[in-house]
């Protein structure tokens, strides 16, 4: 299926009810808008009109486009990777072309090609079974199928086959970044894919017991038969560790919560759903809510006056910062406030309870926050009563620096559209010296983890404090990464010093460039200023390891949590 496919189609169906001829339409959802077409012609057959041998098969990816009708009145079958990694290779060593016996003996260099060809078949169940780790496993959960591994194992016996050396350079380009890296949009995953096929496709994976995981436990096997293989497989855990995907054990925990946390926010739903907006117990504790919120608010602020406190300066782009926070607070404050003054007279009688209104009023009955809030407010994961919290702790955050100044030191998560705050330190550095915007930088310094520390603010750059690590721990005393603590899952995160200097003069050390995101989905999109609405910046954190290993840990600093 595809563009203008649709009429032929319509054609073969006819043809085919009248003779008992099968008709299949591959890839349904290519042509979302014959969709409407389809579900009218499946609507139309029948017993009477149609021959009793005529079957008609469809099929697509998940798809919003496709019929409900179709999928209610039809038989669904689905084809999914199985659960678990010695589940996903022995899969992946049945398929063709690799379960082909001539295929996997035809290598001319047979060795090399059945390790890196198990190599590879790790990788492939290492990319899919990782998905079930949320975020800390890949930033956006990619749909990587067969098609992906037949490719890379066909290219696989090419290279090796056509080159006197293995090559693995290009093995490393078309795997990561033609075959699987052509599904992968995030950078940050990107660079996990290529830190997999490294680890995979290098001299010594050719040695004898290579090591796919820390533990020893999964190895790439001497060369044999194809049975032998299967052999191997086989007597491979059930159920994986966390390190056989690089993470920390903590990481089990991430992914039983996640599950968790998806079930409950199903059945919830579900439970509101046929609730069919409550009885007068539910309206009176939305009601209390409601009033709670209301009483809590303060005004909003009064942008004339904190323009003519903090006027425009050319040497001082903090000014604009601060208004332009407190503009976008103030938006966020009207909408809040303007659905909770008519949500109450909703609640009381005194007016019509709307669409908009009810959504408010069920997501205030779950403790979710609105979606009509979320649409203007900060990125958030919070449920509402942390929300709230949030948003005043925000709040107080630009009151004080009205009422009091510019901190000496910055709640980084407090800002609305933090690229500003950052862009605004450099500006003021490049201004003050005549150096041009795109030729500085920062560099970072970690300092100690107590932000009352630092009374006064530095001679140029910014102290920054309210981040969190995920997949990994802060060592206060020798000031670099470290592994998590058993049980763990966020650890708080050290002041930093954002200097900011030309890009020539930043040094160079150990260093993991750690990605920081404003919330635990990691996820964004881009916004029209260019600039993600969930990614931040990178931020070099001192290792004394390969950074890699903290690559694979899917390590990250957070500006806010789920709670």
């Amino acid at each position: 299926m595809g563009q203008g496919q649709g009429p032929k189609a319509a054609v073969l169906i006819e043809e085919g009810r009248e003779t008992g001829k099968w008709v299949l339409l591959q890839n349904c959802h290519l042509a979302p808008s014959w969709m409407p077409s389809l579900e009218k012609i499946c609507e139309g057959i029948n017993g009477e009109n149609t021959d009793e041998q005529f079957r008609l098969w469809l099929t697509s990816a998940p798809s919003p486009a496709f019929p409900v009708s179709i999928l209610q009145n039809g038989v669904k079958m689905t084809n999914e990777p199985p659960r678990g990694l010695r589940a996903n290779m022995r899969r992946s060593f049945q398929l063709e072309p690799i379960a082909d016996e001539e295929f996997f003996e035809g290598c001319n260099k047979p060795e090399v090609f059945k390790k890196l060809c198990f190599g590879l078949a790790f990788c492939h169940g290492f990319v899919q079974e990782r998905r079930a780790f949320g975020p800390i496993g890949w930033n956006i959960p990619y749909g990587f199928d067969d098609g992906d591994l037949k490719i890379s194992v066909r290219q696989l016996q090419m290279y090796v086959n056509e080159n006197e050396a293995t090559p693995f350079e290009a093995l490393k380009y078309a795997t990561g970044e033609c075959n699987y890296g052509g599904r992968v949009t995030d950078d940050k995953d990107r660079r996990l894919l290529n830190t997999l096929l490294r680890k995979v496709y290098q001299p010594a994976a050719l040695k004898k017991g290579f090591r796919l995981s820390e533990s020893g436990t999964y190895v790439i096997p001497e060369e044999g038969s194809h049975e032998s293989y299967l052999d191997y497989i086989a007597s491979l855990p059930i159920l994986p560790l966390p390190e056989a995907f690089g993470l920390h054990a903590n990481a089990d925990i991430t992914k039983d919560l996640g599950q968790t946390a998806l079930m409950t926010s199903t059945l919830i739903k579900a439970g509101a759903a046929g609730a069919g907006g409550g009885g007068g117990a539910q309206e009176e504790l939305v009601a209390k809510i409601t009033k709670d919120i209301i009483d809590r608010l303060p005004p909003n602020f009064d942008i004339e006056a904190v323009q003519r406190k903090f006027p425009v300066r050319y040497e001082e782009s903090m000014n604009t910062v601060l208004a332009q926070e407190m503009l976008r607070y103030n938006r966020l404050l009207s909408i809040i406030r303007e659905s909770l003054l008519q949500l109450q007279k909703a609640i009381a009688g005194l007016s019509v309870m709307s669409a908009e209104l009810e959504k408010v009023f069920n997501a205030f009955a779950i403790g979710q926050v609105p979606a009509m809030w979320m649409g203007k407010s900060f990125p958030s994961l919070k449920p509402l009563g942390s929300y709230i919290e949030d948003l005043l702790d925000r709040l107080n955050l630009f009151d004080d620096w009205y009422k009091n100044g510019q901190p000496s030191i910055f709640w980084i998560s407090g800002f609305f559209f933090t690229p500003s705050f950052t862009t605004a330190a450099l500006q003021n550095f490049a201004r003050g010296n005549n150096y041009a915007i795109d030729t500085v930088g920062f560099e970072m310094e970690m300092m100690e983890m107590d932000p009352g520390l630092y009374t006064t603010p530095p001679d140029t750059g910014i102290y920054v404090h309210g981040m969190f690590m995920e997949g990994c721990a802060w060592d206060k005393d020798k000031k670099m990464l470290c592994e998590s603590r058993p049980k763990v899952l966020y650890d708080p995160g050290p002041c930093v010093f954002l200097k900011p200097v030309l890009l020539t003069d930043i040094k160079e050390y150990p260093h993991y460039s750690c990605p920081v995101y404003r919330t635990a989905e990691r996820r964004g999109v881009l916004a029209t200023t260019g600039h993600s609405t969930n990614f931040l910046m990178m931020m070099k954190m001192p290792t004394d390891v390969d950074p890699d290993h903290w690559a694979m840990r899917g390590v990250a600093m957070l500006c806010s949590l789920k709670d």
